[in-house]
């Protein structure tokens, strides 16, 4: 008998788990370094993770501002009007309609509710726009109209995730994270992807909406703020001046690359980035975030307050940061959640409100970002995260007018580069709760929307836990009838 034979004879049981659990720990280990090694960077792209990287094909877009009015605006009361609903106005839902379905809040056989707000169709496409839209009205033939976007979703949070990074759960990237992956940044002095809020409150999806999930936090949204310090903590503290911060930095630069040479680990690469994009920021920051040096004809095209927190002024600082060449702005506006249970979220009264708010900077920056010629490689893109229901909600008896929330059916429209000016696509039955023409499902409008920046949302991939991930997960189409 040899010796590996006399081992195995008097090997007992306990200590052969015991070796096993070991040696599979061992392999479970192995196999997350090994997605940690797949996933990490190129040399050239980890000395600057924000550095232009070549699409797939060549996008039609360079830039893209989204407008996302968070709590979901009224589809019904803003731009899929609909006669029938009108006429049956105060009448019992139709049982088809509420057969089977999960409501957020509505009981029992709910009425119908006609729109109060009037419709007319605007410019030379004769794109039907509602009343509460003026501004927006004056650059209809600009504009792409899609009427029959779904979702998965009919939580604001996690329809608000699904719309932002694919996922109605947590911990996955956004777009704007995966456009910077993707695609780097013009303007290595700036992220590449900066987030504006406004609203008296924040979306629902908080910070994971811009996060960078398990992309290298490089790429994650920065967000900048219209008052006070436009990003926190990036002043220098009292006492310390540019050189001695510049001394700091190099000092931490050398110790965390000591720490790279030393465990491999990609995310401090990362850091090293992250720093210096914040010594570079502290002072190309400030100066695109200073709108006082528009001329005073700008300010009053968007309606700007200066140095107050309003949507105008960020629809104004979203131009200048495409100028800037910042890759992806994302704004969001809270208080669309038009409900009825208190006057400021009536349809009649709280909905007039949020357009009076955003309409007239909304349609200014289009105007803004076409006589300068950036439209043409910028994408402009209006929506909420669901739409809102046929039927009258009357929570607890509410005698206020509002609409729960409907994930069959909502609009969006997208403006710019590479998509059709002028033009509506899909529709919704006689009462605007079901799509049936031309359903486009929220990975068909992210596809799309990376599509336009040269990228196939089926090769943007990145390795994660033993798979590839993507913004569409393994779903998702590009709606080629709404390109230009």
């Amino acid at each position: 008998m040899n010796l590996h034979e006399e081992y195995l004879k008097y090997r007992t049981r306990r200590q052969f788990f015991k070796d096993c659990g070991t040696g599979l720990g061992v392999l479970a280990l192995t196999s997350l370094l090994n997605d940690r090694l797949l996933a990490a960077p190129s040399s050239t792209e980890a000395d600057n993770p924000l550095a232009p990287r070549h699409p797939h094909f060549p996008g039609k877009a360079r830039n893209i501002i989204y407008l996302h009015m968070a709590g979901a605006p009224s589809n019904l009361d803003l731009f899929d009007f609909k006669p029938k609903l009108n006429d049956l106005n105060g009448r019992p839902c139709p049982e088809s309609y509420i057969r089977g379905q999960q409501f957020a809040f509505i009981k029992g056989v709910p009425k119908l509710l006609g729109s109060p707000h009037k419709f007319d169709k605007h410019g030379k496409s004769g794109q039907e726009l509602s009343n509460l839209l003026p501004h927006l009205a004056t650059v209809a033939d600009d504009i792409c109209i899609i009427k029959s976007m779904h979702t998965d979703q009919f939580n604001h949070a996690p329809a608000q995730l699904f719309v932002h990074t694919g996922s109605p759960r947590l911990g996955r990237p956004s777009m704007g994270s995966w456009l910077s992956y993707g695609l780097g940044t013009e303007n290595k002095n700036l992220p590449s992807f900066v987030v504006l809020v406004s609203g008296t409150a924040a979306p629902d999806g908080g910070a994971s909406l811009w996060g960078s999930g398990f992309l290298p936090t490089i790429h994650q949204g920065v967000q900048l703020r219209s008052q006070g310090d436009p990003v926190l903590f990036l002043s220098n503290p009292a006492g310390m001046d540019a050189s001695q911060r510049r001394r700091s930095l190099d000092a931490i630069r050398a110790l965390n690359e000591l720490q790279l040479e030393a465990v491999g680990d990609p995310e401090i690469q990362t850091r090293i980035s992250q720093y210096e994009m914040a010594y570079k920021m502290q002072t190309s920051v400030p100066e695109i975030m200073d709108i006082s040096k528009e001329p005073k004809e700008v300010h009053e095209l968007y309606g700007v307050q200066p140095g107050k927190k309003a949507f105008a002024n960020n629809c104004l600082l979203a131009r200048r940061l495409v100028e800037s060449g910042v890759r992806f702005v994302q704004l969001y506006h809270w208080g669309w959640d038009s409900h009825g249970e208190a006057m400021n979220t009536d349809i009649r009264y709280g909905l007039v409100e949020r357009c009076k708010e955003t309409d007239q900077a909304v349609a200014a920056l289009i105007k803004d970002l076409k006589r300068r010629g950036l439209l043409d490689n910028t994408l402009v893109i209006w929506g909420g995260e669901f739409g809102r229901t046929p039927m009258n909600e009357e929570r607890d008896g509410s005698k206020w007018l509002g609409r729960d929330h409907n994930q069959h059916s909502f609009t969006i429209w997208m403006a710019g580069a590479g998509v059709k000016p002028g033009f509506t696509y899909g529709a919704t039955d006689d009462l605007g709760y079901h799509v049936t023409e031309n359903p486009v499902h929220v990975h068909d409008l992210q596809a799309t929307i990376l599509h336009l920046m040269g990228l196939n949302h089926e090769k943007l991939v990145y390795r994660f836990q033993g798979r590839d991930y993507r913004l569409t997960d393994v779903f998702g189409k590009v709606v080629k009838e709404v390109l230009a």
